[in-house]
């Protein structure tokens, strides 16, 4: 008879491999093959351990209710999407019919546009029109801080609810996390109608907690909307760290389509389909094409990555991409050596000020194949460049929230504005030209004799990145 250790030992050798031998069959299922690869080697080597991280992450999709919820609002947008069309849609061609498809949401002529790269002008700005709102405010951020900057926006929304105005907010929880029972204290002193995006539960939840909502979107009077990369927090808020961000400031009907998303995003945390009376066009105000393409584990295509690999994969002559976190996938790579090996210069514009160590050893192990295919990358001193955008042949301009990695292709709800007219897109590439004459050019040849030591961690960061 065996001794009871070596029972023991033996029935929980039989559950490791029970443990490996499932996850052959489950882990793959819907998973692209380097995540399936990272999931599968976690779980070979730490069975218990991976299962059970596998069961808090590895499943990318949202609680069931939340599904429910979200299905029953699609007919308001697929409204929405017509009552814009019918008030001022307008030709983007074949990217715009491509947007459509993806984020449900069309292009729209008789807009103005600001682009602002002053994080404390924009601000000062949003403060200013919600000083002036006659009727709503409607503010969706990842981060909403307790600190001096958020006391300021608080400030102002205290002002509209007293004359009237009626005032939203949803906030990320967990980007919020920090300063979660500060800001929520902040803003019942206000008056202003609160909600938090995915609440995370310990116990009743299915799916990931880390599935996020990382949109920025400012709606007032459902006539001024801000769209862009800024969160609601001091831009220094991380010691030594102080953030550069870009933000569009937009008048006329694609206002529509930012009030659209909020709407969405405020009833599908609360229990009532939105009504399409609740947006309204706005009359044109300018002559600018815009269209808004939102993007996540709602929609049934990855929005963002798939419109930007195909941007790639069509570019003729020039590409810019600009993003704190590079971590990307394989047709994204893929589409970036493709586009220079037909002639087009690619620039990659990182931050050299890191905020997320591990990140960031992700994003360095990609340097090596991208510099030896040809892509020009640029790291950007003094700040952190929060900001999020994309330039593509001088025909279509992209700002935004979406990083170009994973997270923000996958797991997170991003939002990104397209722009389509030469003005604005010369005017988003003379700030790019400007990011990229303050930033250091990465050498292929430096790249390499950089310590051998500093290769090991970036390339074990590459490997668990699909799991970041």
């Amino acid at each position: 008879m065996l001794a009871p250790h070596l029972d023991l030992k033996t029935g929980w050798y039989v559950v490791e491999w029970l443990i490996r031998l499932s996850a052959l069959g489950v882990v793959p299922l819907r998973r692209s093959p380097a995540a399936a690869a990272s999931w599968l080697l976690l779980i070979f080597f730490f069975p218990v351990g991976g299962l059970l991280l596998y069961l808090a992450i590895g499943r990318p999709a949202f609680s069931p209710v939340r599904e429910r919820r979200w299905r029953a609002i699609r007919p308001f947008f697929q409204e929405t999407a017509a009552t814009m069309e019918r008030a001022g849609g307008c030709d983007g061609g074949a990217v715009a019919a491509f947007a459509r498809t993806l984020g449900r949401l069309p292009c729209v002529g008789g807009n103005a546009i600001e682009l602002i790269d002053d994080y404390d002008g924009v601000i000062e700005r949003l403060v200013a029109d919600i000083d002036a709102a006659a009727a709503s405010v409607d503010l969706l951020v990842y981060i909403f801080a307790d600190d001096r900057v958020g006391r300021q926006v608080a400030a102002a929304l205290g002002r509209a609810t007293a004359r009237g105005v009626r005032c939203r907010v949803v906030f990320d929880p967990v980007g919020s996390h920090a300063w979660r029972r500060g800001t929520l204290r902040l803003l019942a002193t206000t008056g202003a109608q609160v909600r938090q995006a995915l609440p995370a539960h310990l116990l009743g939840r299915r799916g990931r907690a880390d599935m996020r909502n990382h949109r920025k979107l400012f709606v007032i009077d459902g006539r001024i909307g801000y769209a862009g990369s800024q969160n609601l927090v001091a831009k220094d808020f991380r010691p030594g760290v102080v953030n550069r961000e870009l933000v569009a400031r937009v008048i006329g009907p694609a206002v529509a389509a930012m009030q659209a998303v909020i709407e969405g995003d405020w009833q599908v945390e609360g229990t009532h389909a939105p009504d399409p009376a609740s947006v309204a066009v706005p009359q044109a105000t300018g002559t600018n094409r815009l269209q808004l393409l939102p993007s996540g584990a709602d929609f049934p295509l990855e929005g963002f990555k798939d419109l930007l690999v195909w941007l790639l994969h069509r570019a003729t002559s020039h590409a810019v991409l600009v993003t704190p976190y590079f971590v990307p996938d394989e047709d994204v790579v893929g589409a970036m050596r493709s586009a220079t090996a037909r002639g087009v210069i690619v620039d990659l514009v990182v931050s050299a000020v890191v905020d997320q160590r591990v990140v960031h050893l992700a994003q360095c192990s990609y340097f090596d194949e991208l510099l030896a295919a040809g892509v020009r990358i640029h790291r950007y001193r003094d700040y952190l460049l929060h900001a999020k955008n994309v330039a593509v042949d001088g025909e279509i301009g992209i700002v935004g929230s979406s990083n170009v990695d994973l997270r923000s292709f996958q797991l997170n709800e991003e939002v990104s504005l397209l722009l389509y007219d030469a003005a604005e897109i010369e005017r988003l590439a003379a700030i790019q030209a400007a990011y990229i004459a303050a930033s250091d050019p990465v050498d292929l040849a430096s790249w390499r004799a950089r310590p051998k030591l500093r290769r090991l961690p970036e390339n074990l960061a590459r490997i668990m990145s699909p799991l970041l």
